[in-house]
């Protein structure tokens, strides 16, 4: 059990996609899970009436509405669950937080750094609001426990950190032309879009950078539309080495165009006194070294780790994704409540931002010949 607000939350969903649906399972799972008043599923948007009634009757909410800010400025809610296009992200937010509400942000923050500066300024104004940003693989149970190990000098003094996050999504270079390719609507690609999330891995685990240098990649720079080919504008792929503040180094990579990877979130922290490894695809396994062991041993995802036990008693059951988002939202009405600080917020998100947008601005220094 956790402390609830006096009253139940009323949500709000804008965005009915892949995250939208995993915000609905959230919102409808995490009382299931965690106990406390179930949050009321007052009213969704989206872009039409009739997708709005229809997701609004899957989804199950009370309402539904074609018009965005009818649903931030509703009087029953209290938390909005922004899960649009990139270029949606800094009006909405804003305007949920000049109504008075709590604000649930997927990544990426925002369109431009300029943006996520700006955001951050103004959820500064309003400190009585809650803003949290959907990086949920910071949920998992294995990582929370590989957090905890490094936290604790389970492997000793971080000396290296090695991070990779690859998918394939757009490894086809048939697949047509989209708004997700441009910057004025898309905003960064596979930095945006997977980078920004092994960011946030990487900085919970290792602390501040300090210094990077980058190479941006864009693999297929021509995709078909209905109008002729159309030049693809942000990087398909990115590769970065990096200082932290403790002194520590680190390398970084990813790729929407990665052939065979699905959610290659794999990354890889060595130790004075040992190492941890981890996989997304194989979420449910951490592997561990430290100084006395042969090798590496595997540790199944289990009760003995946070917040797995709530979902099911028995080690070796599996966690999933979606499982990771009824987390964030429990995280989030436990921040709504005063009952613990959750993040990353908009201040922790714009660090995150900072990082990606440097990295797609970096250039190598030229070999001389």
């Amino acid at each position: 059990m956790y402390k609830m607000p006096d009253k139940s939350l009323g949500v709000a969903l804008i965005g009915t996609g892949f995250m939208g649906k995993c915000h609905a399972l959230a919102w409808r799972q995490v009382a299931t899970v965690f106990g406390g008043e179930p949050p009321r599923l007052e009213i969704l948007s989206d872009v039409t009436k009739d997708s709005a009634v229809r997701f609004a009757r899957q989804f199950g909410f009370q309402r539904s509405t074609d018009d965005w800010r009818a649903a931030i400025t509703d009087p029953a809610v209290d938390v909005v669950s922004i899960t649009t296009p990139n270029s949606l992200h800094r009006p909405m937010a804003e305007a949920a937080l000049k109504a008075g509400k709590h604000v649930w942000l997927e990544k990426p923050m925002a369109l431009t750094l300029e943006d996520a500066e700006a955001m951050t300024a103004f959820a500064a104004r309003n400190p009585d609001q809650v803003t949290l940003l959907g990086y949920n693989y910071l949920r998992s149970p294995a990582f929370q426990m590989a957090r905890k190990i490094l936290a604790e000098g389970g492997i000793g003094a971080p000396l290296t950190f090695r991070g990779v996050y690859d998918e394939d999504y757009s490894a086809d270079p048939d697949l047509p032309w989209s708004w997700r390719m441009t910057k004025k609507a898309g905003g960064l690609g596979a930095l945006g879009d997977l980078g920004c999330h092994l960011v946030s891995v990487m900085i919970q685990l290792m602390g501040d950078v300090s210094e990077l240098t980058a190479q941006t990649q864009i693999a297929i720079p021509l995709r078909h539309s209905p109008e002729g080919p159309k030049a693809v504008e942000n990087e398909d792929s990115a590769l970065a080495l990096i200082r932290f503040a403790s002194g520590a180094q680190g390398v970084f990579a990813t790729s929407r165009v990665a052939r065979g990877r699905k959610c290659r979130l794999q990354w890889e922290v060595q130790g004075s006194d040992g190492t941890i490894i981890f996989d997304q695809e194989n979420m449910n396994e951490l592997w561990l070294h430290r100084t006395d062991d042969a090798g590496f041993t595997r540790h199944l995802s289990g009760p003995e780790q946070p917040d797995y036990a709530a979902f099911c008693p028995a080690p070796g059951h599996n966690f999933g994704f979606n499982e990771q988002k009824v987390i964030e939202a429990r995280d989030l009405i436990r921040a709504i409540a005063g009952d613990a600080p959750c993040g990353p917020d908009f201040a922790e998100g714009l660090k995150i931002e900072k990082i990606i947008h440097a990295m797609a601005t970096s250039n190598g220094r030229p070999v001389a010949p």
